[in-house]
């Protein structure tokens, strides 16, 4: 009811403004005067006015950065992630000159040239070098960019070369739940498929495929071993989740009936974060981003980094799909 009344009153609001409005617009034709024209003095307020928020505006850029800059993202976690960053900082060494230099010039010139009755402006229609210059240097700014980019994507997507060391995980969301599964110590995954979700196997693993049998499932939190390569596939029972670990700069999509994949090397551990950011409670996480339904802000899972001789500790811990059915 409540929501109702505040509509109505905002609409009566805008109702009666725009009458307002009308009403002057009326009298000022029955006294001969021209409604929109502006005189000089309104204009050199205007102008004034251009400069004033050029202030606010920039105050305001700079308290943000200021305000919230505590809390981006810690150092990079993985040996890719170092490249993402290096290239988001040249993006933003390139990106936040221009912003400033550009939003200068464009309230500055907003006050300079200010309508002048007695200036006239000079028109021309084209210029062929200048076409030339803010069409070449953006083209070689996006080009460096593209292709520093694309040598960190390559890096992820390629996949580990199976006969070095390298750890398996396959990844599967669904709502609103994450579960890993590391292949065995044959190295391989054994089948899975939705149709074979019953009970306990929330991940659909196929108990007649031998490959399974020494398959590890985990809940709640995956381990990985530092420095060494993980190759993730990702699959989702249900509908498009996306599997984000912000720490590691790494990002896939989800997909119902079909696998993805990516791989990283993680480089520091919890235990050495922990130090980093000053904080005792921080963890890494697995993260949704894709909105997949009501509970998606909580869909998460989080993720230990050990040394190898803990991880491997932690693994031999775990029991193996076999043990479990």
């Amino acid at each position: 009811m409540m929501i109702i009344l505040v509509s109505v009153t905002v609409l009566l609001i805008v109702i009666s403004v725009a009458q307002i409005l009308k009403i002057a617009e009326l009298s000022a034709v029955s006294r001969g005067e021209k409604v929109y024209h502006i005189s000089e003095k309104e204009n050199k307020l205007q102008a004034i006015l251009m400069l004033v928020f050029l202030v606010f505006y920039f105050s305001f850029f700079a308290w943000q950065y200021l305000k919230w800059g505590k809390y981006m993202l810690p150092i990079s976690a993985s040996e890719h992630g170092v490249g993402i960053d290096n290239l988001m900082n040249v993006t933003w060494a390139l990106i936040i000159p221009v912003f400033i230099i550009t939003h200068i010039l464009l309230f500055w010139f907003a006050f300079k040239y200010s309508f002048n009755k007695n200036r006239k402006a000079i028109f021309f229609a084209h210029s062929n070098k200048l076409e030339l210059i803010w069409t070449l240097l953006p083209s070689l700014a996006l080009t460096v960019l593209i292709l520093y980019g694309l040598n960190n994507w390559n890096k992820i997507m390629t996949p580990v070369n199976p006969e070095k060391e390298h750890v398996l995980i396959e990844v599967v969301g669904q709502q609103f739940s994450w579960g890993a599964r590391y292949a065995g110590a044959d190295g391989k995954l054994g089948r899975a498929n939705v149709n074979f979700i019953e009970g306990a196997n929330f991940m659909g693993v196929d108990s007649t495929d031998k490959n399974a049998n020494d398959d590890i499932i985990v809940k709640g939190e995956f381990h990985v071993p530092v420095n060494v390569p993980v190759q993730f596939i990702f699959r989702s029972n249900d509908v498009i989740h996306s599997a984000y670990m912000p720490h590691f700069r790494a990002q896939m999509n989800c997909v119902p009936g079909i696998k993805t994949h990516f791989n990283f090397v993680p480089i520091i551990t919890t235990a050495e974060m922990k130090k980093i950011t000053k904080n005792d409670k921080f963890d890494y996480l697995l993260l949704c981003n894709k909105i997949c339904g009501a509970a998606h802000y909580n869909m998460q899972m989080n993720i230990i980094v050990d040394t190898k001789e803990d991880y491997q500790k932690w693994l031999s811990s775990q029991k193996q799909f076999s043990q479990n059915n």
